[in-house]
């Protein structure tokens, strides 16, 4: 089963829009799901080593596609909905790196997290439309 509280209503869009019966259309974004964790898990794991909360990134990738995969997973540290504090964030950051600076701007770059003027941090709420180049960096995770 997934974690994705909203699968069903993916699901249900694609029978809409392809014409496939529930059995057919889950099994064919399952599939989608695993190709696009496995290329995932390909780009990330020259950059780091250990995983989850030991998650501990070696360099950041110069590529921007690895560097956006990186940035995936320190995304799933933050918990969407609360708001963070800049000392916070650099607290959450820094186990994995010590350029937490770098880090969070990019994480901000990359519309994964938003900022208010008042140095208020919080997960976007929504992927972010991507198009052109962004879009061939970012690849299919990020929409998983």
């Amino acid at each position: 089963m997934t974690t994705r509280s909203d699968f069903k209503t993916i699901v249900r869009a694609r029978m809409a829009r392809t014409g496939e019966n529930y059995t057919t259309a889950r099994a064919a974004l399952e599939l989608d799901r695993e190709a696009a964790r496995i290329a995932h898990e390909r780009l990330i794991r020259p950059h780091v080593e250990g995983a989850g909360e030991h998650l501990r990134l070696l360099r950041i990738p110069a590529r921007r596609r690895p560097r956006f995969a990186v940035l995936l997973e320190l995304l799933a540290r933050f918990v969407p909905g609360e708001t963070y504090t800049e000392t916070q964030v650099n607290a959450i950051l820094r186990p994995v790196h010590d350029d937490v600076a770098y880090l969070r701007r990019e994480l901000i770059d990359y519309r994964l997290l938003e900022r208010d003027a008042l140095g208020t941090y919080w997960v976007a709420p929504r992927p972010p439309v991507r198009d052109g180049n962004e879009a061939q960096e970012t690849g299919d995770w990020e929409r998983i």
